[in-house]
């Protein structure tokens, strides 16, 4: 796995560079979301009842989210943080489009 030390927003050239423990922490979460979909094909391989399965999709949609907020709420203290406090607007609109496609 790629060492990441930064801890500074990077944003700029629309690429976010972030610290060594936020990094491994991220990959973590998307290593096990990955192994509960890898489940959910194994289930659907082995003749699964359906509700099992919709039980397991249910938790990995719910990983999924909190993945999504973690990423969020940080794209919000720092990159979006950082804009508005130089005066620039930019990040505030494409948050707000962000926001209403992650809505729908």
């Amino acid at each position: 796995m790629e060492e990441k030390t930064m801890e500074a927003c990077c944003c700029a050239g629309r690429k976010k560079e972030r610290g060594g423990k936020e990094y491994r922490d991220l990959m973590n979460r998307l290593s096990r979301i990955e192994g509960q979909i890898r489940g959910i094909r194994n289930m659907l391989e082995q003749d699964a009842y359906c509700i099992d399965i919709l039980n397991q999709v249910s938790a990995a949609n719910a990983a999924l989210n909190s993945f999504t907020k973690l990423i969020l709420a940080d794209h919000i203290r720092t990159c979006v943080a950082q804009d508005v406090q130089e005066g620039n607007s930019e990040k505030l609109d494409e948050l707000v489009k962000t926001l209403q496609k992650l809505m729908k």
